[in-house]
Parts: C-alpha cells; structure tokens; sequence
C-alpha cells in the first residue's frame, strides 16, 4: 500500500463515496490523509448512509459538512441528501456550493433549506454535467443569463415548478440528454393543466406520478420514452421516428398520439394500462422492428378487443421476446388465438395468470404451437389470499394440464413466478 501513488489512493477513495467511510478510510496514514485533501474527487452525505446523521443537530451537522468539504480540492462530484433532517440554514448550503462550483461536475442535491435556494443561480454557467434535484422549487428561470452548456442529464423529484419555467430550464441546457420527472408540483399559467416541452438534444425521458391535461413533448432526437403513475387526458408526441423503447406503467391516457415515431421501435412495455379505442394497438403495429413486446395487465374497453397473435406475427416479425397477460375468457381466448401464422423468431415467452377460469392451459397450448423456436417460458401465476384454497385447487389442475405438454415440448425450458 506504501508504494500506491496518491493519486490512485484518491481514486480509490472516490469509489467509497459515503463520507463517513471516506474520512474513516483517510485515517489509514499521512499519505491516505493527503490523497484524501487533494486527491478525492466524490463525495457524499446520505441520511440513509448512517444513523449518527439522525442524532445530530441540524446545526452540528452542518458543521460536519462544512468541515469535511473545505478540507477537499477539486471534488467533481457531490452529493448531499438529508431527507429526514430538518430545514438547513441557507447560508452553509451556500457555502458547500460556492466552494465546489469551479469544479464540480454532477450534484445531487435534496436539502430542505430555509430560505429556499436558487440552485439554478448557484450552479449556472458552471462545467455541471449532472443534476439531480428533489424537494426544492425552482422559480424564475432566466435564458437569457442562466445557462447550463454542459448538462446532459437533470432529474427533479418531489420540486415545486411552473410549466413555463421547467420550460425554459430545458431551452438553457443545449446539451441534455436525460430527464426524469417523479412527481413534480408543477404549477399551471390558466385553467387547464397543459405542460409544452422541447428538446433537440434530449434522448430519454421518465415521467412518474403526474397529472395533465394534456402533455405535448416535441423531441426530434427522442429514443427511450417511460410514463409511470400517470393521469393524463392528452399526451403527444412530436419527434423524427428515434423512438426505440416505449415504456407505460400504471397509464391512463384518454388520447395519445406518438405515431409518427413509432416506426423505429424496438421495445413496447405496456403494464397496467386502459386501452382507449384501438388507435393504440394502430400505432404499435407500424412498429415493424419490433423485438420485445410486453402487453400486461391490459385492461380492454368494450369496444378494443386483444392483440391477436396473427396480427402479433404479420406486424413483428423480428419480434423475439413476448410477453402477454390478458383476463382471459373463451371469448377473447378464440380471438387471440385466431389465425395460423407462426411467431418464427420468439424465443423467450411469458405469460400471466390471474387464475379466475380454465382456459388458460388451452392459451399456453396455443402458443406453443405457434413459437416453434421457442427456448424459454416463463409464466407468472397471480393466487388470491381470500381464494387461497380454491385456487390451489384450480392451480393443481392446471399444473396436471401441463405435464403432458411439457413433454411435447422438451426443449422449452418452463419456469414458474408466483405473485
């Protein structure tokens, strides 16, 4: 250890991170401490890291802070997280801020302070890559002196922000790339909940626990889009058909329009959702390359009836992972069945199970049938605490169902996942 040059120390104790365990580690000798002071370019102040962070004073612990930061240089990466502390005074906050800007690459940032603090005004015209910001508001973006040239990445959760200032955020950082928005407060202009954002630069995108009335998203370079707990009554998007993953989790949506990106897709993920009409399944049919396709608990209205598997087949043909779980009855068993074109190219396959009716063997068999190069199936099995005993019941016979199918097919490598 003697003969490590001390600037691989201080990377090997930018890899520990934690603060506490990065002050422990710089104990070690004279070279570790001076690796530490100079040398240490991440750093970070996690409430959930330790528990002595939840029996010292707010004040005390901003002096920790203060005192473990000033005895840094060139720290490239902070973060600060203290969730269940109590507000921080505004002015040390400052300080760790001011004292790192020239270097500081990627911060994350989730203190409550009192004054709120202009983290846009701190950090500007900075060298800042990455910034994660949660439990905070940002008010009053200005383009025309607040600029983020290298910021390619910028997660805010649990802040409070208005429609035209998350905005204008994006249009001062040219170069962004990611975006995740969990659970904004975001402020609306009039009467209608409608939130407009551009990017030509931003490539993925994830929007969690949201409420709109309409969501417009223009975003010509747009490859990985995910909507998670959301409520929205319009939702379009406006890109140059980069979409490549399309993700919905636990999704209402009323109207939706990404069809002119479509045509490039490689992953549909869709768990949760309410399908509205059949624009949906129009959509995702243009979806030619198409390799991995997941429709789970699909709710169908009475009008939409099930992706069926001719169309599944004729639509994707380069489709090699399938995934499907539909509440099934005979009705909508003979739809999806329906036709005699074969999956030629799926070799993983899972299905699911809310166990309500018997068909389900008939639906495994059907596909089997249909997936002739088939290597994996794995079917997931929703059982009821209330009907534990009845579906055992009705989960024994299907299992019984299912021994002379499996011999039928020895290649398939079948698994099992209770829920």
């Amino acid at each position: 250890m003697d003969d490590l040059p001390v600037e691989v120390i201080g990377n090997i104790l930018s890899q520990l991170k934690a603060a506490r365990d990065v002050v422990v580690a710089s104990l070690t000798c004279r070279k570790w401490r001076e690796a530490w002071m100079n040398h240490l370019r991440a750093l970070s102040f996690d409430s959930s890291d330790w528990p002595m962070y939840h029996t010292i004073s707010t004040t005390s612990l901003e002096i920790l802070i203060t005192q473990t930061i000033f005895q840094t240089r060139g720290l490239q990466c902070l973060s600060i997280s203290m969730e269940d502390a109590d507000e921080f005074s505004a002015a040390p906050v400052i300080a760790w801020l001011m004292y790192t800007k020239e270097t500081l690459r990627q911060l994350c940032y989730n203190v409550r302070t009192l004054p709120n603090i202009n983290i846009l005004e701190r950090c500007g015209r900075q060298k800042l890559e990455v910034l994660k910001l949660a439990h905070t508001s940002i008010t009053g973006v200005e383009p025309s002196y607040q600029k983020f040239p290298h910021l390619t990445l910028l997660s805010l959760s649990s802040i409070s922000i208005s429609a035209l200032d998350l905005s204008l955020l994006l249009s001062i950082c040219p170069k962004i790339e990611s975006l995740a928005l969990i659970n904004p407060d975001i402020a609306m202009s009039d009467s209608q909940a409608t939130m407009e954002l551009t990017s030509h630069s931003l490539k993925e995108i994830h929007v969690e626990a949201i409420s709109l009335d309409k969501f417009l998203l223009e975003a010509d370079s747009l490859q990985n889009l995910h909507l998670r707990d959301c409520n929205l009554e319009v939702f379009e998007l406006i890109g140059k058909g980069e979409l490549r993953v399309f993700k919905m989790d636990d999704v209402s949506i009323i109207h939706i329009d990404i069809s002119e990106s479509m045509e490039n897709l490689e992953v549909v993920d869709v768990t949760n959702f309410t399908v509205m009409g059949p624009k949906f399944y129009h959509m995702i049919s243009k979806s030619s390359k198409l390799k991995t396709l997941r429709l789970w608990g699909v709710v169908l209205d009475e009008e939409v009836e099930a992706m069926d598997l001719e169309t599944i087949s004729v639509c994707f043909p380069q489709l090699s992972h399938l995934a499907l779980s539909y509440d099934l009855g005979d009705g909508v068993l003979n739809h999806c069945l329906q036709g005699s074109s074969n999956l030629e190219n799926v070799i993983v396959l899972e299905l699911g199970w809310t166990i309500i009716s018997n068909p389900f063997s008939a639906w495994v068999a059907g596909l089997l049938e249909r997936c002739p190069r088939l290597k994996k199936l794995i079917i997931f099995v929703c059982v009821s605490e209330a009907k534990a005993g009845e579906e055992c019941g009705m989960l024994g016979n299907f299992t019984t169902s299912m021994i002379p199918l499996m011999r039928r097919y020895m290649e398939v490598e079948v698994q099992f996942e209770f829920e």
